[in-house]
Formats: C-alpha cells, sequence, structure tokens
C-alpha cells in the first residue's frame, strides 16, 4: 500500500496531479483545495495517499494534511458519497470547516459542495455526527460547543448570541468559534446582550 508520495511535481489535470518520485511517476487525484496548495511543476511536494483497490482499477487520492485524508475516508462511509463526491466537500470545506459543519449540523454549508443536494447533505451531517476526527483541526472547546449548539443542548443565551451574530452575516462556525473563545475567557454566565458585543469585537479583530 502507498501511504505518502514524496517527489516532484510532474504535471497537473483538471481534478489530478502527477508526481515524479525517482523517475516513477504516479497520478493522484485531489480536491480542488490541495491541487491549489500544490507547487509549481519541477518543485517538491508531499502527498498523503489513500489507496482504493478494486476489480477493476487501482487509484491514488492525494491530500494535503492527515486531517483531509481522514474526512475522506468518513465522508465515503456514507451512503450516496463516492469518492467524486467526497472530494467535492473537501473542495469546498477545509478539514476544519467541515469539522464545525457536522458539530453545528450545518446542512446549508455541506451542501454548498458540488453534486450534495438537500437530501444527501442532511445524511451526511445525521450520520457522522459524532464521528469528527481527533485531528487537531479545531479546538476542543471550539468543538464542543459547537457540538452543544448542533444538539440544542447550549445555553440560551450563547445560543442567542451566535444566532445574532449569524443574522448579522456571519456564517455559524465564524459565531459559534467566537462564542466559544470568549466563554473560555470570560465565563458561562454573561448576557446575551454581553456576548453579543463581545462577539463583534471577537470577529472584526
Amino acid at each position: 500500500m502507498i501511504g505518502k508520495l514524496k517527489g516532484l511535481i510532474d504535471g497537473f489535470g483538471d481534478d489530478h496531479v502527477h508526481v515524479d518520485v525517482n523517475g516513477v511517476v504516479y497520478e493522484a487525484f485531489c480536491s480542488g483545495r490541495t491541487l491549489s496548495g500544490l507547487p509549481r511543476v519541477g518543485e517538491a511536494a508531499v502527498l498523503h495517499i489513500e489507496m482504493i483497490v478494486r476489480e477493476d482499477m487501482i487509484r491514488l487520492y492525494g491530500f494535503a494534511s492527515p486531517a483531509e485524508k481522514a474526512w475522506f475516508n468518513i465522508l465515503m462511509d456514507v451512503q450516496g458519497v463516492g469518492a467524486r463526491v467526497a472530494l467535492a466537500i473537501l473542495s469546498t470545506l477545509s478539514p476544519a470547516e467541515l469539522s464545525s459543519a457536522i458539530a453545528l449540523g450545518d446542512k446549508a454549508m455541506v451542501g454548498r459542495a458540488s453534486g450534495v443536494g438537500p437530501k444527501l447533505a442532511t445524511r451526511i451531517v445525521t450520520e457522522l455526527k459524532g464521528k469528527v476526527p481527533d485531528t487537531g483541526v479545531v479546538e476542543p472547546g471550539v468543538l464542543g460547543l459547537q457540538t452543544a449548539l448542533g444538539e440544542g443542548v447550549a445555553r440560551s443565551a450563547i445560543a442567542d448570541a451566535v444566532s445574532a451574530l449569524v443574522n448579522l452575516g456571519y456564517s455559524s462556525a465564524q459565531a459559534s468559534a467566537a462564542m466559544a473563545r470568549i466563554v473560555a475567557r470570560e465565563g458561562e454566565d454573561l448576557p446575551t446582550d454581553k456576548l453579543i458585543r463581545l462577539g463583534l469585537r471577537e470577529l472584526s479583530a
């Protein structure tokens, strides 16, 4: 099995990259996010690899980080999500954004990906609830608050403050992450209006 490729970029396709490893050129399919972050042709690169072997093909999928690779495998466990859809989701959302979307139950955020309709977005956030990989891309305190918000068990003042910030144009992931940082500093007993003011200050910093 191939777990990682270290070599020189040999060329790009619309959805894949060729990596020259000591004269052997490997083709790895990647998310748009990973492709855009790779260096130019002839420069050194590292890709974390998931190798899928079937009767009629062997295909390599390349990822910029272990977190992205972990999410690819988790997404593939959802009925209706194949490699193409998983890569589309990872092209749209970073591992941190996807972790937050699942914790918050944010179907709209997941549904931004190409090929993901409302039903599939709902299935993804429902089936993957509680399955966010421990990759360190989201602070535990932030993820904990986002999970509480997603399950409807967060303190009402905090939930109301997050809702107000979302209504002002911030994403639910941004608003909840800011609120988690405020709660960590100031405690949970602040009134909604003060939480909103502190949230606006946090997000504009």
